[in-house]
């Protein structure tokens, strides 16, 4: 029996109007053995439109009650894992997909510089950077140790280890490209680290009360320890204007801390290769573009409607990735991983927050 969705003969005959180029054919030759730049571009078409409709599909489920807390990124890798896995992903727009994944990914990524100026860093003073840097540095230690001692391949300790630690599905993207992970090992440590979030998201504003804190001590507990930053604004603004804030800066700061830490993994994956002819950078330039992004956005004050024009592009960018990342998962190989991950995140999710949580009882 064959499963059909509402609507999947208009997205066929939709696709089936898309050009099919020199990428569609063997070793992505045309005809006469060449590929030019148009028939390059064009063969990017079909998957660009496809995840463009995943993506469009992800941001109107959101104003579905009942998908409100989750946000278009999540959906997107959701909307995307069905499709591939229920009708199946066409092979003219692999392509597409592909430069989604990595090109616009790695290009949102740098836009997110334009969130953080490094005055905002400066507004939780240096004991709050402290606590951050010492949180993010313990965790990601922690969960590699902790994956590796339950099992864990190193590739996906790694990129859960980065979502928990720094910034979520952001954090997952830009570590792959230098851990080179597999695409289900990355939608795997999203969707662990998506709902861990949200428990997180849901039930730290309870127990600020139980463990004594004022606003201050909150925002910043909830932004060293929950994952993604849209998560971090709904937990702190729970409980106050200045809880908010606090949580939105101590978050950020932990956004910039992405770029030493891809740095320091690129050159340590470097030094364990075996290929000693290997040319590859250990800096990926995205990093370096992010750090460039955020000077900028501390020395010239960018007009509001360009700010948020630039952070509404970044966002939908990301979930453009996101919604390719699912169009290549495939459910059966993110089943045979098994519970041990997503005991890893568990374990990573409770060791960031009650060593925060310290780390802030403590200042």
């Amino acid at each position: 029996m064959e499963w059909h969705f509402p609507g999947e003969h208009a997205w066929r005959i939709a696709l089936s109007f898309l050009p099919v180029t020199a990428n569609d054919l063997p070793n992505g030759l045309n005809s006469a053995g060449s590929k030019s730049p148009a028939s390059v571009w064009a063969g990017t078409v079909p998957g660009i439109v496809l995840v463009a409709m995943i993506t469009s599909v992800a941001y109107s489920a959101r104003n579905l009650s009942g998908f409100v807390l989750f946000s278009p990124m999540i959906l997107a890798v959701v909307a995307g894992m069905v499709y591939s896995n229920v009708l199946g992903t066409p092979a003219h727009a692999k392509a597409g997909i592909a430069f989604s994944q990595r090109r616009l990914l790695r290009f949102a990524i740098v836009l997110l510089g334009f969130q953080l100026t490094l005055g905002q860093v400066a507004g939780i003073g240096l004991g709050g950077v402290g606590i951050v840097a010492a949180a993010l540095g313990a965790t990601f230690l922690f969960t590699v140790t902790i994956g590796r001692l339950i099992g864990v391949e190193a590739n996906l300790a790694q990129l859960i280890a980065a979502g928990t630690s720094i910034c979520g599905a952001s954090a997952i993207v830009a570590t792959n490209i230098v851990t080179d992970a597999r695409d289900e090992d990355v939608t795997y440590a999203v969707a662990a680290i998506t709902l861990f979030g949200t428990v997180a998201m849901l039930g730290f504003p309870l127990l600020a009360a139980l463990f004594g804190l004022d606003q201050h001590a909150f925002g910043l507990w909830a932004g060293t320890s929950i994952h993604e930053v849209a998560q971090v604004i709904g937990a702190g603004f729970q409980n106050g204007t200045l809880a908010g804030e606090t949580a939105t800066v101590a978050k950020l700061t932990r956004v910039a801390m992405l770029a030493p830490m891809v740095i320091a993994l690129g050159l340590i994956a470097r030094r364990r290769s075996t290929d000693v002819s290997a040319t590859k950078p250990p800096m990926p330039w995205f990093v370096v573009a992010f750090v460039a992004v955020v000077a900028l956005n501390s020395l010239v004050t960018v007009p509001a409607q360009v700010h948020s024009a630039i952070t509404l592009a970044a966002q939908i960018m990301l979930t453009m990735g996101l919604a390719a990342m699912g169009l290549q998962a495939d459910i059966s190989q993110l089943r045979s991983r098994g519970l041990r991950p997503l005991l890893l995140a568990f374990s990573a999710f409770l060791f960031i927050a009650c060593f925060s949580l310290m780390l802030v009882k403590l200042a």
